[in-house]
């Protein structure tokens, strides 16, 4: 392991060959945006609200899964960015059926900060309107597909974190779903240990708890770093 030296927003940082611009720049207070990434999990770039520009490329690059490199000259919050941060918000609004005023996690909802945050106060393209299940089989939870991002932070947290591999995703494009066991309701599922954490660490309001008011909806994710870390000490 080795330290690299590089320039993020023209500030000088450094860090271990083997972490992310992601890592390194939240470690130097630098906020990057993201929806799929969540510390504690394994960072698979979906969500593309991190991208970065990276001197020398023309291309953008996922901050949660780009390795910091020597000389790295990194810039995190461009016009340019902002304006496909903006478009990736339109894009996921529109995808789904997300109404905050009736939603859950109103008010507790990642999607809804990261958009009044880049001042997203209308979609410019049109709307799916879908209409998608909803699943209240569970006795304790609630699956709105309508709502969901398909970020995967459940179904990573379900299968690196409690180790019962739940969740899925069954589908390609617009018609992709996150799916339990083998496409079946949730309530019937044999691997639900219903633990919970798939709920914490939704960010939007597709996954929530049965009997909670929209000011009990706020997420606790701060068991993650902590509970992934044990089980690598384990193994």
């Amino acid at each position: 392991m080795s330290v690299k030296t590089l320039v993020i927003d023209g500030k000088d940082v450094s860090g271990n060959d083997n972490q992310t611009v992601m890592e390194v720049a939240r470690e130097n207070g630098i906020r990057i945006p993201a929806l799929c990434h969540l510390d504690g999990l394994t960072p698979v770039g979906a969500c593309r609200m991190c991208v970065i520009e990276v001197k020398g490329l023309n291309k953008l690059l996922p901050a949660c899964v780009t390795r910091i490199e020597e000389g790295m000259e990194v810039s995190t919050n461009s016009d340019r960015l902002q304006r496909y941060r903006r478009t990736i918000l339109e894009l996921l609004f529109s995808e789904r059926n997300h109404i905050c005023s009736v939603c859950v996690s109103n008010g507790h909802c990642d999607l809804q900060g990261l958009a009044a945050r880049h001042g997203v106060t209308h979609v410019s393209v049109p709307y799916r309107y879908p209409s998608c299940p909803v699943d209240a089989t569970h006795s304790r939870f609630i699956l709105d597909h309508n709502r969901c991002i398909l970020c995967t932070r459940c179904v990573r947290v379900c299968d690196e974190v409690e180790g019962a591999h739940t969740w899925d995703v069954m589908g390609r494009g617009i018609e992709a779903r996150v799916i339990t066991d083998l496409n079946q309701q949730w309530g019937t599922s044999g691997s639900c240990t219903s633990c919970s954490k798939c709920v914490h660490v939704c960010p939007t309001g597709a996954l929530s708890e049965k009997g909670k008011s929209v000011a009990e909806m706020a997420k606790h994710r701060e068991f993650l770093p902590y509970l992934k870390q044990m089980r690598e000490d384990h193994r």
